[in-house]
């Protein structure tokens, strides 16, 4: 795990000097040491920067930028079933100096050139010179879990994991892309593969970039996607037998992801997905896992969840732990611990970034590092096996509003309508939300317009009326509808748009930032791409059944852990966001959205966003999600933008 950075400078102005500047604003993501190769050709200047995080072969082995014949290569990530391969590439006569992934990447390709990463089960971002080619190809991984930005204006390519290393550039320009501001306004994100900075992108997942030096031009191609998974028949399997095989194929996955020459601890939360890593990792060990659990505190020492009428899933986790006998450590974060992260967000998220489950994340992360190097998170676990509340919304009254005819829909709209003018419901943000999302899909009754109807804050009409100047709605995969017709259903069509949207884009970017920027290795063992293209062609009704989500994965866990104590309702792990933009962050609100200073900045109009803000103080938290959009921007601008 590490961070890398490099360019192709056909201009000839960059240096050693840049190139390690830039390598070293990722000195978070690799403290345990640093390399740079700086290589000029008749055309262009080339560097390879990395910083190194030691998991794997912590020997000069594994050092990078690691060169093996006419190929350097600098790699950001994991191959967990590396040791593998060797062996398939001893067998056809290569041999190896070091015990590092990394050495064997460089062989896979000269021996199968692009389609190595075919073979690879992995987090990954890599980019690899071929001198003798004259060509520079990046990749990235599957789901997306390790970040891949590149910048390409006025003969200067640019990579890096992380955007701050552009800024160590003197030829960087900071140009911000308005329609790239309006989509982090829709989403909370920009999706890929956009970026809040102009001729800037990142790689999507499952893609790579090949950069011609001589043609001076790159091309992208696509080599793994998540609908090839959904676009296969449903497997006729019974119940019993589907159970069996998907923990066969789970604990695989999680196995892989114990694989390190350092500490490997695992995040547990007490919720099905993280009890389910824990679950198959300990049947078969005689040594207690490291697991950890995060809680908060008021400040008058009781529960923040019961205080908020929730509950407090540390001591599920406490109960969990011990039942499947871990090295279990419990940590309680006072809200002032929380808040203290608040202003170094931008940091840590160099990009506009709005979900503040960032803060409890970053904190975990903290906690564990003092105990390992590696943690084992349980996300996508919701989006691979049905796990999220939309999915009720879907399968429920979603149905239900797409089948009513016409005339009754309208009915229905006019009527929500009149409850929601008579302002009876301003102070109840849940109820006022909903009843508003429901009357724009009365609307306009489709399985898309239902996914966004869930996903977006904004409508299109309130952007434009948000931004000074005109915006344009980008186009990205939310607008995908590539299941085929004999394998759609809507429950599978909004799995794998979540997978391939906000999966990407908001969850593994939020662990990424949060667990790098304490050097810690965050591991994502759902995101095992032999997982969901197992789970896709699952029957459907084996994953959402009779109103219950992970119904499949609920009966693995079952036979570990009781169901009396894992089913109960979630609390989230996230903020009290509205609580703390009215009180212990007013101050932030008030500061940041000040009038004058929107409209010196001149991007927003200020009028709108003082009615934005006047409506969330005078009790309307439907706006929180807005008002805190808003910060979050408003604060990253202060940090990079002057």
């Amino acid at each position: 795990m590490c961070g890398i950075a490099g360019f192709i400078d056909f201009k000839k102005v960059s240096s050693y000097d840049i190139l390690q500047k830039a390598t070293d604003t990722l000195q978070h993501r690799g403290p345990d040491g640093s390399g740079y190769e700086f290589f000029q050709t008749e055309t262009a200047q080339i560097g390879l920067g990395q910083r190194r995080l030691s998991i794997i072969d912590l020997t000069e082995g594994g050092k990078q930028p690691m060169n093996y014949k006419q190929f350097w290569l600098v790699f950001n990530g994991e191959i967990y079933n590396f040791q593998e391969i060797k062996t398939e590439l001893a067998v056809l006569g290569h041999t190896f100096k070091s015990h590092s992934d990394t050495e064997m990447i460089l062989h896979a390709f000269e021996e199968w050139g692009t389609h190595c990463v075919d073979k690879f089960v992995g987090m990954f971002a890599f980019v690899l010179y071929d001198t003798q080619k004259n060509e520079v190809l990046c990749y990235r991984d599957r789901a997306g879990v390790k970040p891949f930005y590149y910048y390409w204006h006025e003969g200067l390519f640019f990579f890096a994991s992380e955007l701050k290393a552009f800024h160590a550039h003197p030829e960087f320009k900071k140009e911000i892309e308005l329609n790239a501001l309006a989509a982090y306004m829709q989403y909370g994100n920009v999706p890929a593969p956009y970026c809040i900075f102009k001729n800037c992108h990142k790689l999507q997942a499952g893609h790579f970039l090949r950069f011609s030096l001589d043609n001076k031009a790159y091309s992208i191609k696509k080599y793994w996607d998540v609908y090839d998974a959904y676009n296969k028949p449903k497997l006729d399997i019974s119940e019993k037998d589907a159970v069996a095989e998907t923990e066969k194929v789970l604990t695989k996955a999680f196995e892989y992801r114990m694989v390190a020459d350092v500490p490997v601890g695992v995040f547990l939360s007490g919720g099905y997905d993280s009890t389910s890593v824990v679950a198959l990792l300990q049947k078969n060990r005689f040594e207690k896992l490291k697991t950890f659990t995060i809680g908060f505190k008021n400040t008058d020492g009781t529960s923040r969840n019961n205080r908020e009428g929730g509950h407090d899933e540390a001591p599920i986790a406490r109960q969990t732990a011990k039942i499947l006998g871990t090295d279990h450590s419990e940590f309680y974060c006072t809200i002032k611990e929380g808040l203290d992260i608040v202003p170094q967000l931008p940091f840590y998220y160099d990009e506009p970034f709005a979900d503040s489950s960032a803060i409890p994340t970053v904190l975990v992360s903290k906690i564990a590092r003092q105990h390992v190097t590696v943690a084992l998170s349980a996300d996508a676990g919701d989006e691979v096996f049905a796990g999220y509340n939309r999915y009720d919304i879907l399968m429920g009254v979603g149905k239900k509003i797409i089948n009513l005819p016409k005339p009754f829909r309208k009915i229905a709209a006019a009527s929500l309508g009149l409850i929601e003018n008579k302002g009876l419901i301003k102070n109840k943000f849940q109820l006022h939300s909903r009843i508003q999302k429901t009357r724009h899909l009365l609307k306009s009754p489709t399985y898309y317009d239902l996914m966004m109807s869930v996903t977006q804050d904004f409508s299109a009409a309130a952007l434009q009326k948000l931004f000074i100047r005109p915006v344009t709605v980008l186009p990205s995969d939310y607008e995908r509808h590539d299941i085929e017709a004999q394998y759609y259903d809507p429950l599978s069509y909004m799995m794998a748009v979540d997978y391939q949207t906000y999966l990407a884009d908001d969850i593994l970017q939020k662990v990424d930032r949060a667990t790098m920027a304490v050097s810690l290795e965050g591991r994502e063992p759902f995101l095992d791409h032999h997982v969901i293209e197992w789970a896709a062609q699952l029957p459907t009704h084996f994953k959402y059944k009779n109103g219950t989500k992970k119904h499949i994965l609920k009966q693995i866990v079952h036979q570990y852990v009781p169901k009396a104590l894992l089913d109960q309702p979630k609390s989230g792990f996230g903020i009290p966001k509205a609580q703390w933009l009215k009180n212990e962050l007013k101050s932030y609100v008030e500061g940041y959205l000040d009038h004058n200073s929107i409209e010196a900045q001149g991007i927003f109009n200020a009028a709108e966003v003082q009615s934005i803000k006047q409506a969330f103080e005078n009790g309307n938290t439907l706006y929180a999600d807005k008002i805190w959009k808003l910060l979050m921007f408003q604060m990253w601008y202060k940090a990079w933008m002057h």
